[in-house]
């Protein structure tokens, strides 16, 4: 007989843990990489957002696995009343150590990048908050503003880049209409000079042609 999911708890709860899980991994990673490019020594709003939510969705995650946890106790008292073998139960027991390892490992990595973290009515970590108006207060506020200031000059010089770019690709555009027609210019003059040879010779030609006629009373009758 196999188990399925109306008569063996840990059926029942292994979805739940799985989909908690899929949503936990991505809100780690978010999580990381925000404190990652936090340079302030003060939490940034973003930064506690996504520490709640992490922490929030470990929390859920950690009353899943208990949740399997007490399954599986069930289950070890009597697998054969599930239909499982001893093998099958002990693939199940590998399965929860293995996901209750990764929590563990999220909850140690999140409290590593807190600093000095206090606990928390949610059972994370937070920070101590109780200095208002502290020295603390004006760094973030000395620091926050380099780093806009540093954030600005940085786009000013990308974008004066650009510029820089932009009119060097126009000047070596003009140099190149430069040549070009300066090429088309010497072909011009070649043109108008054997055209102007062409002329003469034509004239001189005509000339000859008339002066001869002129001179030669039998070429006139013609």
């Amino acid at each position: 007989m196999s188990a399925t999911n109306e008569d063996d708890p840990f059926l029942q709860v292994q979805a739940d843990v799985h989909h908690q899980l899929s949503l936990t991994r991505p809100l780690f990673t978010s999580y990381l990489r925000i404190h990652s490019l936090t340079k302030s020594p003060h939490p940034t709003p973003e930064l506690l957002s996504a520490r709640s939510d992490l922490t929030t969705s470990l929390s859920l995650l950690t009353d899943d696995l208990s949740d399997l946890r007490d399954s599986i106790s069930a289950i070890q008292a009597d697998p054969y009343k599930y239909g499982l073998q001893i093998e099958e139960v002990s693939r199940r027991v590998r399965m929860i150590e293995e996901i209750g390892g990764e929590v563990d490992d999220m909850r140690e990595e999140l409290e590593k990048t807190m600093g000095n973290p206090t606990p928390s009515t949610s059972g994370g970590v937070a920070y101590d908050d109780n200095n208002n108006g502290s020295p603390l207060d004006d760094d973030y506020a000395a620091e926050f503003e380099h780093q806009q200031q540093m954030q600005m000059l940085k786009q000013q010089d990308e974008q004066l880049d650009s510029v820089f770019h932009t009119v060097g690709n126009l000047r070596q555009q003009a140099d190149d209409m430069g040549r070009e027609l300066e090429e088309q210019s010497g072909m011009l003059r070649d043109v108008e000079t054997v055209t102007d040879r062409a002329l003469e010779k034509w004239s001189d030609t005509r000339e000859t042609k008339s002066h001869r006629i002129k001179s030669d009373p039998d070429q006139q009758k013609a």
